[in-house]
């Protein structure tokens, strides 16, 4: 399959990738409560970052991150859109929306 890559040659699901990472970063930094895994997700966007770096991401990788994020930030509503768009980026390279119903456990 032949992709065609912007000005630059720069693939656009990196380019999307590091903006949602970019903007999570600074809405978590933003975030004056305190958050008891907050160092789990900084952990998890910094690994993101040099996934990026380094080309192409593996996607089982993406996937996890994201799984770590989400746990980690839990339903604050100020950081959600952030999260969206970390999610709509990473589905970019393959890795499916899943949903976990609750009561069942996370297999992995």
């Amino acid at each position: 399959m032949v992709r065609n890559f912007p000005p630059g040659g720069m693939d656009p699901r990196l380019l999307a990738l590091r903006a949602a990472v970019d903007r999570l970063r600074r809405d978590l930094r933003a975030y004056p409560a305190t958050l008891a895994d907050r160092e789990v997700a900084e952990r998890e966007l910094s690994a993101l970052d040099g996934m990026h770096a380094a080309g192409v991401p593996d996607t089982a990788l993406l996937g996890q991150s994201l799984l770590l994020i989400a746990a980690a930030v839990g339903s604050v509503s100020a950081l959600a859109p952030g999260v969206h768009q970390l999610r709509q980026a990473i589905e970019l390279f393959g890795v499916p929306h899943q949903r976990i119903q609750p009561g069942r456990p996370i297999i992995r």
